[in-house]
């Protein structure tokens, strides 16, 4: 009962039968890990188990962190979820880790937790690579010929290629992400120069000689964001003279 009230008080209404209780998850997650440790929840259903590390968190100032996990399972047509517009039992968790965090801000004001966290977070959905596959040379066709010029699938976006080429190189998914627009480009900077990278048309070496400035561990392009392989050539070139340490990865 207690946890059902829990809920009701993040969304006004009871969208669940049987929740988590908010405190038992707490109680679990202070007596067997430490402060600085990620718990992850492969069933995480309304996200009990990250409101309770945002709330433990801003007790203790630990710096847990969470990672919830949780198939999408479509929510009954005649329930009072879907009626107030959740699909999904994740759209309810991922709605519930906005509102629980509004919360704690507001209950515990003046705290260096509340006051230094955004409380952002990311949200994924498990799908097939952007990239596509090479066709067999026996699949080749004069009607399919130039089908593979451009080798990302169609309606994916920028932060997809970028998602899919941080998980590919080994990195975290939580690292810090910003954009510059440079030469009239726009350019991801993952954790500051640890991976740079641009999906934008028309790169040439002057985009080169700005990039390599910053130093980076690892560059990203589009092989098809050169105009020609001379284009290419002259990129790789130009980095490999002014930043010789860094790595150019052409997807």
């Amino acid at each position: 009962q207690k946890a059902t009230k829990e809920l009701k008080e993040i969304f006004d209404n009871e969208f669940f039968e049987n929740p988590k209780p908010v405190k038992f998850i707490k109680k679990l997650i202070k007596y067997s890990i430490s402060t600085s440790d990620l718990i992850l929840d492969f069933f995480s259903g309304s996200a009990t188990t990250a409101h309770a590390v945002m709330e433990l968190n801003a007790e203790d100032g630990g710096e847990r962190q969470f990672i919830m996990v949780q198939i999408p399972e479509k929510v009954d047509e005649k329930s009072e979820a879907h009626k107030a517009g959740y699909k999904t039992i994740c759209d309810i968790g991922r709605d519930r880790i906005i509102r629980a965090s509004e919360k704690i801000k507001s209950q515990y004001t003046n705290n260096q937790y509340t006051n230094t966290q955004d409380f952002g977070f990311r949200y994924f959905k498990t799908d097939t690579s952007n990239f596509k596959e090479p066709k067999n040379i026996n699949e080749i066709e004069q009607s399919n010929l130039f089908e593979d010029i451009d080798n990302i699938k169609p309606n994916r976006s920028e932060l997809d290629l970028l998602f899919e080429v941080i998980l590919n190189l080994g990195f975290e998914l939580s690292l810090n992400i910003k954009t510059k627009e440079i030469l009239g480009k726009i350019v991801y900077f993952v954790d500051k120069n640890l991976l740079i990278a641009c999906f934008d048309e028309n790169i040439d070496e002057n985009l080169a000689k700005e990039l390599s400035e910053f130093k980076p561990l690892k560059v990203v392009l589009k092989d098809s964001s050169f105009k020609s392989d001379s284009d290419k050539i002259n990129f790789e070139e130009t980095f490999k003279e002014l930043s010789p340490e860094s790595d150019i990865l052409v997807v």
